[in-house]
């Protein structure tokens, strides 16, 4: 702390870091009013998500500064209102909530609004639901005063579930007052995940653009990779492919290459094959000479996605020549499910019984085999025909009491029709390896 103290002491740097236009000059910050610190944290904030990550630090510092600051100052401090919403904005900032408390019970003045701190006292302690009310009755109130953008942010935030477009309300309501701000990037993030689960797919895309034209070096930014990721994925059918590219092109290209391979990733784990294949063509673009992470990446991602296609083969051949050693846990996981899958479609079924064993078997039926003609159908057909005789015959209603019966049914049929019972095992072996398989890719998605 020592080194911060002495640089928010030193004239000039002090003066930027409060920005507040006056002259420079030394100043302890036991004695500086507590709005003027709030001042010099807006700026570190602003200038965090505008790109400047090396003010994260000094962001931490000021954090602790003023709450020390608003825990020590005399309450006659307070008698000044720019200074009660110094302490508002703080505990809105990420400040100590229990500070607030701590201002509330010293109160004997009355400087603080009830109403109004008891609304955020409950959405700080994470009873957001519980000061929806409040909030919704005091916002209109305090829209337009010095705490109007955070209080804004709280109160859409407290909404979101219960009332998606009363929270994009306030969240646009926020970036109008606060452009360019930390608040503006809060509230456009938190916009495309309300917009994207209320199904407004246009308005998601256009608070995504917005974004990506704007805070794309903000440290949050990797949320708002997630979130559009998602979006892309989840509504590949409904979005247009150039809307898509053009929000990316606002990145760089290690940003562009992430992203796809995201893409392609939840793509190719979601069954969006051909998004999949897209993305991961597009990653392989936008690698290098020298990259060759990003590269393996695509490779498996593109493999996932052509498993269920006609080049299973060829898809296989690609999954196993992947190095495990470039592939993180998760993805290791996935390329063996990948390649259990795609050993499953490929692997053949044990050969039927002998022609004889099955005529002496029809003999033991006859009138089974009368439906247990499977000439002219595919292979795939013929298996569901010779596991089920009945397959394609019109529904015939079951007595609930046959039930137990079902798998000794299911046995005569199979010998009527001559069926081995590996050839039954391996069906049921297969499918049952199958479900494990579609398990676990559904937790990979999640």
């Amino acid at each position: 702390m020592g080194l911060l103290r002495r640089l928010l002491l030193t004239g000039t740097v002090f003066g930027a870091v409060l920005c507040a236009g006056a002259a420079a000059r030394a100043q302890a910050p036991d004695d500086l009013a507590p709005y003027k610190m709030i001042r010099s944290l807006q700026y570190v904030q602003d200038t965090v998500v505008l790109g400047d990550h090396s003010a994260m630090e000094m962001q931490r510092f000021l954090l602790g500064t003023i709450d020390e600051r608003l825990r020590t100052a005399d309450p006659s401090i307070f008698d000044d209102p720019r200074n009660v919403d110094a302490a508002l904005v703080y505990a809105m900032s990420g400040g100590n909530p229990q500070t607030l408390e701590y201002l509330i019970r010293k109160d004997v003045a009355g400087h603080f609004d009830s109403r109004l701190t008891d609304a955020l006292r409950g959405y700080l302690s994470g009873r957001g639901n519980q000061s929806v009310k409040s909030l919704a009755e005091i916002f209109p109130e305090y829209k337009r005063s010095r705490v109007g953008p955070y209080l804004a942010l709280v109160s859409a935030n407290s909404v979101i579930r219960k009332d998606p477009k009363l929270a994009l309300d306030y969240f646009d309501w926020a970036r109008l007052v606060a452009p360019g701000t930390i608040v503006e990037e809060a509230a456009l993030r938190r916009s495309i995940y309300v917009a994207t689960e209320a199904g407004w797919i246009d308005k998601s895309m256009a608070y995504a653009n917005r974004y990506a034209r704007r805070y794309l070096r903000s440290p949050y930014a990797s949320q708002f990779a997630d979130l559009f990721v998602k979006l892309a994925v989840d509504h590949f059918d409904e979005i247009k492919e150039e809307d898509i590219l053009e929000i990316l092109s606002f990145m760089d290209v290690p940003r562009q290459r992430e992203v796809y391979l995201r893409m392609a990733r939840l793509a190719a784990i979601s069954g969006k094959n051909k998004l999949a294949s897209l993305a991961a063509e597009r990653a392989q673009i936008l690698s290098g000479d020298g990259e060759s992470v990003p590269k393996v990446l695509a490779d498996l991602y593109s493999g996932l996605a052509s498993v269920p296609s006609n080049d299973v083969a060829s898809a296989m051949e690609s999954i196993i020549a992947i190095p495990d050693e470039k592939l993180s846990a998760k993805d290791r996981a996935l390329k063996a499910a990948a390649k259990a899958v795609a050993e499953e479609v490929l692997r053949a079924p044990a050969e039927a019984k002998p022609a004889e064993t099955a005529r002496k078997s029809a003999e033991v039926a006859p009138a089974a085999t009368e439906d247990a003609s499977y000439e002219g159908l595919s292979e795939a057909e013929a298996a569901d025909r010779a596991m089920d005789p009945q397959a394609g015959a019109a529904d015939t209603p079951v007595a609930l009491d046959a039930a137990p019966d079902k798998e000794k049914k299911k046995q005569e049929q199979n010998a009527a029709a001559g069926i081995d019972p590996a050839f039954d095992t391996f069906v049921s072996g297969g499918r049952s390896k199958l479900d494990e398989i579609d398990a676990l890719l559904k937790g990979e998605g999640s």
